[in-house]
């Protein structure tokens, strides 16, 4: 379940990219990793981050694991669903759970994430471990 039409970073976040707009969210093997998530912590509207650098977290039922922007920017919308059922995670991580969204300051960073067959390859490695 590596959806085509998205970029994916080493740490297990997938990024839709659209028109300068990065939608963030969990991959379907991170929550599959992950167990049954129990909360998700995430930034403010307004927050500026900057890629590679912890943004949140998620807990599930077997660990807490930090978050990290897959790219730079400002924080636009955060889905507030997921407060009141972080569990969708793990339902649906590709699209009713996306986490967040960020106005990127520096597009060409979406370029240096993983591809769908990279993050294939990354995935089958960590598997084999």
């Amino acid at each position: 379940m590596v959806p085509e039409n998205l970029r994916y970073t080493k740490e297990h976040l997938w990024a839709r990219v659209e028109g300068g707009i990065a939608t963030v969210g969990i991959t379907f093997y991170a929550q599959k990793e992950l167990g049954d998530v129990v909360y998700v912590d995430l930034p403010k509207i307004g927050t500026v981050l900057e890629s590679g650098r912890a943004m949140g977290s998620v807990e599930s039922v077997k660990a807490v694991s930090e978050i990290f922007a897959p790219v730079s920017g400002e924080v636009i919308a955060i889905n507030d669903t997921l407060a009141a059922a972080p569990e969708n995670i793990n339902v649906d991580p590709y699209d009713t759970a996306w986490l967040l969204k960020i106005r990127m300051s520096a597009p060409e960073e979406a370029a240096q994430l993983l591809s769908p067959l990279d993050y294939q390859n990354l995935i089958a490695g960590e598997s084999k471990s």
